[in-house]
């Protein structure tokens, strides 16, 4: 993508996988995306849908609202058959209903490991789009899901997982992120993004290093899914999550006493993950408490936002 076009407002980073489009004269601008993600789970319908929230996701976490999708699909044809995909289908096609997003075509094709994923045309009120560049030192960070898809997942491909706990992952990695931006939205947010393959703390620090900001985290209010910390002691960690600690440890300073499985889960690679929004402080427990009414259950405000001294890089500091 050419970043001299007149037209292109990229999002920071160029890890971020969606960006803005501003053609002159129009009402809203079009935020385009696109994702796909590995089977996560066994369910064929289950997997198409998880694939569709994960993708409509980055359209969310930019204040907008998906509009028009594409859909693509990759599976071993040898060994799977046309009901396989008719169920993934079917899956992105609940999604995408629930999103009030219409999937206009797609492109499926042979592959030796099953893929789906979405490519999204959402749109968004300038006025109210959500730049990382726009967090501010003072904003409250609050999560909108809680954190260990990834190590849930890998419990599951090991035969580890705990029924229950994966069950709850599950349900929360098919619940879509437009209540969290719909609350984003009324409450003021100045940024947001959303928590997936870079973890909490990758996110993070893309979030500051665009706004140029300092951030506080305090582990033990980052909602944390069932034997997620259990797995992570009992080192049953995705290769991923810990590629993730490594990147964001090079911004990030921890308290002595944060041991290792806690370090691993806020990294922990995420599928579907909730908002991270950038909210002003004094609208922090009204919003905890809207999302909540609404269906978010696991809410919480996860730290804060903090002004660098001049000679100061952007960094974290989880408590």
């Amino acid at each position: 993508m050419p970043r001299t076009h007149p037209w292109i407002d990229e999002r920071p980073g160029p890890l971020d996988d969606a960006a803005v489009v501003r053609p002159p004269g129009a009402l809203r601008s079009l935020v385009l995306t696109i994702d796909v993600i590995t089977p996560i789970v066994d369910d064929p319908r289950a997997f198409g849908a998880i694939a569709a929230a994960n993708a409509l996701s980055d359209v969310w976490a930019m204040g907008g609202r998906p509009e028009v999708a594409l859909s693509f699909i990759g599976l071993p044809n040898d060994k799977l058959g046309l009901e396989v995909l008719a169920e993934v289908m079917a899956g992105l096609d609940e999604a995408c209903a629930r999103a009030r997003c219409a999937i206009v075509g797609g492109h499926t094709l042979h592959d030796t490991e099953p893929k789906c994923g979405l490519s999204v045309v959402g749109s968004v009120d300038p006025a109210h789009l959500w730049s990382q560049r726009a967090a501010r030192p003072g904003d409250v960070l609050v999560l909108t899901k809680a954190i260990g898809t990834g190590l849930l997942a890998q419990a599951a491909r090991a035969d580890r997982a705990d029924p229950a706990a994966f069950a709850e992952a599950t349900a929360q990695m098919l619940a879509l992120n437009d209540v969290a931006c719909e609350v984003g939205l009324e409450l003021g947010a100045h940024a947001a993004t959303d928590v997936t393959g870079f973890g909490l703390l990758g996110h993070l620090r893309h979030l500051i290093e665009a706004a140029r900001v300092g951030a506080r985290l305090r582990a033990a209010d980052v909602p944390l899914l069932p034997t997620a910390l259990e797995l992570a002691a009992e080192d049953c960690v995705p290769g991923g999550t810990r590629k993730n600690l490594v990147y964001a440890g090079a911004v990030t300073r921890f308290a002595p006493e944060l041991g290792e499985p806690m370090r691993l889960a806020l990294a922990d690679a995420q599928t579907s993950g909730g908002l991270l929004l950038c909210l002003p402080a004094e609208v922090a427990a009204r919003a905890v408490d809207t999302l909540r009414a609404r269906g978010c259950a696991r809410s919480a405000v996860v730290g804060e936002l903090v002004a660098l001294a001049p000679d100061e890089a952007p960094h974290i500091e989880v408590g």
